[in-house]
Order: structure tokens, then sequence, then C-alpha cells
């Protein structure tokens, strides 16, 4: 594990001299050959963000351990172990990583509860390299490693669990960028930029998709993979974007209305669905969920329709 943090150390240091590097060269094409202009103030954001996270909250709030203790117990408790002194037990842990970290970024957009601290990552309007450390600050708090409690009892070892987690979120530094294409064949199995970008995106066609990590093969398996269109531009950011700088607000806007309508609510199915339903679900009508917004522009498109039709003529 010393070797681990070691490296986890150097890739810090790595990703942000890249994200700087790949801002400069976005400003120098902004500059020189009209390219939209790159959001220093929204890098700076992010780098607060992560400076936080990392720093002074992993000292403050030492909540992992209780998440590790846990995985420890079920770990004493197991059904079967892997063997770690062969490839296979690896590539298992891999596979049973990957599934765990699928269901929990699905529920990240799915849940609103997981969802308030998740929007903290697509709040940039701009989608590129620094995006990818800008995580929010109460994710200890929400429990995201509550997905890969039970990892342990199926034979995954916990360390390794958090160790293979660690690099499935070193790895999707890189799709975090708008200008590498396609990649061809790999785009059946990796998920790659251009599966990333359609995740980011806030067009009603691509929400809620492409939630692997380092594999898209969850995606494709349950029905949830979305592909890039080239007639499509990704509009990046929330469906409502953020239009200002304020950290605090960034950081806290979601709980605060989350707040707001569990003060509101009129019974215990409110309650429950205000925390746990789709964000925007609403306990009297359709609300602004993704299948409420796509029925209602399905809707919105059949009135349209027979008023595009030319009129018959009579004679």
């Amino acid at each position: 594990m010393s070797v681990l943090i070691l490296i986890l150390k150097v890739a810090v240091a790595v990703v942000l001299v890249a994200s700087l590097a790949e801002a400069l060269v976005l400003s120098w094409r902004h500059a020189r050959h009209g390219a939209p202009a790159y959001d220093w103030k929204a890098t700076g954001i992010s780098l607060v963000d992560f400076l936080v996270r990392e720093y002074p909250l992993r000292w403050l709030l030492p909540i992992g351990a209780f998440w590790l203790g846990g995985m420890d117990w079920f770990w004493q408790h197991r059904l079967w172990t892997l063997p770690m002194n062969h490839w296979t037990g690896w590539a298992a842990c891999f596979l049973g990583q990957e599934f765990c970290y699928y269901w929990y970024h699905r529920a990240a957009h799915r849940v609103r509860w997981f969802w308030c601290t998740h929007a903290i990552h697509h709040s940039p309007n701009q989608l590129n390299l620094s995006a990818a450390y800008r995580f929010g600050w109460t994710g200890q708090l929400t429990g995201t490693l509550l997905f890969f409690m039970l990892a342990p009892l199926f034979g995954l070892p916990p360390r390794v669990v958090l160790m293979l987690l660690s690099l499935n979120l070193l790895y999707q530094f890189w799709i975090h960028a708008t200008w590498i294409p396609k990649l061809g064949p790999l785009e059946w199995v990796l998920n790659t930029p251009s599966a990333h970008r359609v995740h980011h995106a806030s067009n009603l066609e691509y929400l809620d998709g492409n939630y692997g990590g380092v594999l898209i093969v969850f995606d494709r398996l349950f029905g949830t993979y979305i592909p890039e269109r080239a007639d499509l531009p990704c509009r990046y950011g929330l469906v409502r974007p953020v239009t200002g700088y304020n950290l605090l607000h960034i950081e806290f806007s979601h709980w605060q209305a989350l707040w707001r309508d569990l003060r509101s609510a009129d019974s215990a199915r409110a309650v429950w669905g205000y925390l746990f339903k789709p964000p925007g679900w609403q306990p009297h009508g359709p609300g602004e969920t993704t299948e409420a917004l796509r029925a209602r522009a399905a809707t919105d498109a059949q009135a349209e329709w027979p008023q595009a039709l030319p009129t018959p003529d009579p004679s």
C-alpha cells in the first residue's frame, strides 16, 4: 500500500500539471484561432474544491475509517476467498470493483441524496481536465463507499477494492477532455473521452447515461449506454446551469434546495421521495426528472408535428 500511496502522490502532481498545460493550450487556441475562451475561474473553483477536500476535510472528517471498518467486518465473514496470488483473483477484483462503481455512479445521478454531492462534479459549464477533480466536499458524509461495502463478502479484500477504486478515479482524469476523438473499437469496452463527454452533457438526449469507470460494458449490459452523435454537440453543465463563481453556493446549493423541499413535505411519502427519488421528483405532478422532461418534450413534438404538415388541397 505504501507504493500505491507514493503513486497517488505523484499522480496528483501530474494531474495538476497536465490540467494547467491543457488550460494554457486552450487559452492560446482562443487567442490565436478564436476558439471558445477558457474559463480560468471555473478551474480555480475546481482547484480549491480539490485542495479543501483532500487536506483539511480528510483530517477533520476521517469517516473513511468507519466504512473501512464495515468492509473489514464483511471480509471476516466472507463467503469465499479469491486467489490473490493468481491473475484470476485480480481480474475478479477489478470486475467486481467496476460493477460496484457502476451502481454507485448510477445512484449518484438517480438518487437525490447522492446527487446533492455529485452535482458539484457536473457543475462546470466547460468540460476540461480540471473538471475531473471537482468532486464536492460531502462525499464521505453521504456514504459513497456504501456501494462497495458488500464486495468483501464475496472475497474482494477491502484494501484491494479501495486501491482499485483510486486507480479507477485516476484513469478517469484523461477522459474529461473534449479534444480527444472517438477511439474506434475501444469504444465498445472502455469508458472513453467520447463516452464521458455524453455523460457530462446536459442535452435532454444525453441525460443519465454512461456511468462506467474504466469499462463501459456495464452500461451496454444494463441499457444506459448513449453514443456521442456528430449532429448533436454536447452542452456541458447542469440542466439548470451554474451562472456564478460563488464556491459555497456551488458546494451547498443542492443541499439547501433539498432542505427546503423536506421542510415543505406534507407526508412520509414526500420525505422519502425527496431523499431517494431522482432529482426533480415532485410528490404532486410529474416534476422535472429526466423521464418527465423527455415525456414533455415528446408531447410538445407531437403537438407541433401536425402544424409542420402541408395543408391538403380540397380540390
